[in-house]
């Protein structure tokens, strides 16, 4: 008989079911995870609200857990707390071979298969898609490795300079690792651009420089810039008009990246951009090493994680309504789903 484990599984738009499911077979290299913390990603959102998701599959992949079972061949202790570390790749591709991992031409197409996440009591994963945590850092801290990845390697794509302007579009929980990290190293000029009252107000207790969107200047022609331009923009909402009027706050020769994601795509002044010499490209996954630099940074205390991790977590049955409310913008902070609570 195959052993079962509680998770909350994806329906259909908007419809999440708590039930009993079989779990996979533990390979020789696989180890079984009882899962201690889950975040909420906004592309839970997306495959849950929005419907993008495939029905049937288990959603999250921003988790720690501890290791309860493991195949023969697998290099770990039972009892080691670990987190998800993402596919590994293949290291001979083009985009391996460049440092850039997480293009691995070996990944399959997003969204395209069904997922077993970690919102449930358990998981089966490949040992190598796993890394210990560092002593002194706890299993809720250590959820936040992902996300803290996937802010890292934006960052690494930006590349700003401690002397210029940068500004952040969006205090979701993207947005805030992105600033809690500039803060972290002593970025003084940052400006955060946030239309809900709560995450700008979580902006600026993590340090920055707050506005709303109106308040945004709109140059009237596309070889102008504003008065304050900056020269880095990080668009993390994923929401159209935001990445469209990130272009109009960029001062000539500036970088736009973008990380939120959405399916109303923006369209982009590509007469500002030749005219201003502006540089666009996405952030996808994470940097070559990401998750072990998200963990270091996690254990060195110089994030302020009380601020950025919602203190209290829910439960696999109050997912679905921590989703709703994460969307609807009354919760600043990053969730985390505590599955066993």
């Amino acid at each position: 008989m195959s052993a079962t484990t509680r998770a909350a599984v994806y329906r259909g738009r908007g419809r999440l079911d708590v039930t009993e499911v079989d779990l996979p077979a533990i390979g020789p290299s696989d180890v079984l995870v009882e899962v201690a913390y889950c975040g909420v990603c906004g592309t839970d959102l997306h495959n849950v609200i929005d419907g993008w998701g495939i029905p049937d599959s288990i959603g999250g992949h921003e988790w720690s857990g501890r290791v309860v079972a493991v195949g023969d061949d697998a290099p770990i202790e039972v009892g080691t707390l670990v987190v998800g570390s993402g596919r590994s790749p293949c290291g001979d591709c083009a985009s391996c071979r460049a440092g850039r991992s997480g293009l691995c031409s070996e990944r399959g197409p997003v969204g395209t298969e069904k997922v077993y996440g970690a919102f449930a009591d358990h998981l089966v994963i490949d040992a190598a898609e796993t890394l210990p945590v560092p002593d002194g850092v706890d299993a809720r801290s250590a959820a936040y490795a992902e996300p803290l990845a996937v802010a890292l390697h934006a960052l690494t794509l930006a590349a700003p300079r401690p002397d210029e302007r940068v500004l952040v579009s969006g205090c979701g929980p993207i947005g805030a690792a992105v600033v809690a990290v500039l803060v972290a190293r002593g970025h003084a000029d940052l400006l955060v651009v946030e239309p809900a009252d709560l995450r700008r107000d979580l902006a600026s207790r993590l340090g920055a420089t707050t506005c709303h969107p109106d308040d945004l200047e709109t140059p009237w022609h596309p070889g102008f810039t504003v008065d304050q331009p900056a020269n880095v923009v990080l668009e993390t909402s994923g929401v159209r008009a935001a990445a469209e009027a990130c272009l109009g706050q960029l001062a000539g020769c500036g970088r736009l990246v973008l990380v939120g994601t959405g399916l109303d795509f923006p369209r982009l002044d590509t007469g500002r951009i030749i005219l201003n010499e502006l540089v666009v490209t996405g952030a996808y996954n994470y940097d070559e090493h990401g998750f072990e630099a998200a963990l270091d940074l996690i254990a060195s205390g110089s994030l302020p994680l009380d601020l950025l991790l919602e203190s209290d977590a829910v439960g696999l049955d109050g997912l679905l309504e921590a989703m709703v409310r994460l969307r609807a913008g009354e919760v600043a902070g990053k969730v985390l789903v505590r599955p066993r609570a």
